[in-house]
């Protein structure tokens, strides 16, 4: 599979996720009525805006030579880091649901969060880039990196973020296991991780009790078990085939954020198994292509930063399924171009336009090759 195929693949994938989640939230605009207070179009309007404004920053980034963000990697991270402090500092940030994930701007409210995604990525990748033969040592490629990613990650988690912490960490641990770093370092960094996760957990009445519903969805059923609870029924509401279009019941009330975290039930409940399959095998298939693509490239730089952006769009979305079919708990992530949000679905989107900068400005070699472990860590 060629470059230019592999990013078509891309397109076509991400454009049938899109059209997806237009229809959906279009579908489940009655239960944000209840939710929200808003009319269903509104939801739609919002949406689709959020869609086209996003696809037109993906044509223009798509046309801009993607090794210029270097020059700006240092400057960026600061804004990052500010903005996520942001969300802390009161009359700035905005707290909704207990979690503390947003700034107000006035006429709108922005997830910081989102932007961090790519932002971090690009970090990463510039970092590894400029010590390619230092990817294998204990400081320069392991501790540095660490505290780069490590910072604005910790502002998310202290956000009462921990779906978007877990994803993004997996993705800034796949970009240093291609830059080279060494194994047992990633598997120290992933046990410190879930350790911290654990004691955050324990810590904290709410994630205790959702880690109970977890475990039992029906004894907490009318508690915190709701969403999964009546995300199964919706799933076996909709058998085979599903119930129809528009004729999901789940989504009227009876399952809070259908419209955002839990509109992957209400796909299966009116377009059935298949059409939940179906979305899995168009992510799949959107991350392989965006896999072999990386593979392709030559630059070191563009290689670094396509593993990230297409770990950026896979973790998010395997996590989100995953917590809707109870293998995981509750985690408050949205569904990638499928959920209800303006935030997620633009830098989504942005990302696009980004790998395919990256094919279009990069060189590729003639066939596809190991990245950069064997020749960067140093013996």
């Amino acid at each position: 599979m060629s470059t230019r195929t592999s990013i078509i693949c891309i397109w076509v994938c991400f454009t049938i996720l899109l059209a997806l989640g237009i229809t959906m939230v279009a579908s489940t605009g009655q239960c944000a009525i209840v939710t929200d207070g808003k009319s269903a179009d509104s939801f739609l309007y919002k949406q689709a805006t959020f869609a086209v404004g996003g696809l037109i920053a993906a044509l223009c980034l798509s046309r801009l030579d993607y090794h210029m963000y270097r020059n700006w990697v240092i400057g960026l991270w600061i804004i990052c880091v500010l903005a996520l402090i942001g969300c802390y500092i009161p009359g700035i940030g905005k707290n909704l649901n207990g979690e503390s994930r947003w700034l107000n701007l006035g006429l709108f409210t922005f997830q910081p969060s989102e932007a961090a995604k790519i932002c971090l990525t690009l970090c990463l990748a510039s970092w590894y880039t400029t010590h390619r033969e230092m990817s294998g040592t204990f400081w320069k490629g392991f501790i540095i990196p660490g505290v780069i990613f490590g910072i604005p990650l910790a502002l998310i988690l202290f956000e009462k973020d921990m779906g978007t912490t877990a994803a993004l960490a997996m993705t800034g641990f796949a970009v240093m296991w291609v830059s080279g770093v060494r194994w047992w370092l990633l598997v120290l960094a992933i046990l410190l991780g879930a350790i911290a996760l654990y004691l955050m957990t324990i810590d904290s009445p709410n994630r205790m009790e959702r880690i109970y519903a977890w475990k039992d969805a029906f004894a907490y059923r009318r508690q915190e078990g709701c969403q999964q609870w009546f995300a199964a029924l919706a799933f076996a509401r909709g058998g085979m085939f599903g119930v129809g279009l528009g004729d999901g019941i789940s989504k009227h009330g009876s399952m809070p954020f259908a419209h955002t975290d839990f509109i992957f039930p209400v796909v299966g409940e009116e377009l059935g198994i298949f059409g939940a399959l179906g979305v899995v095998v168009l992510f799949s298939l959107m991350t392989l292509s965006g896999i072999i693509l990386a593979l392709q490239i030559t630059d070191t730089f563009g290689r670094l930063f396509a593993v990230g952006l297409v770990n950026t769009i896979f973790w998010p979305a395997m996590l989100n399924m995953m917590v809707v079919t109870s293998i995981l708990p509750n985690s408050g992530l949205p569904l990638p171009f499928i959920s209800y949000g303006g935030t997620n679905l633009v830098f989504t989107i942005a990302a696009i336009g980004i790998l395919t900068s990256i094919q279009r400005f990069t060189p590729t070699a003639q066939q596809m090759y190991i990245p950069l472990r064997r020749r960067s860590n140093p013996r």
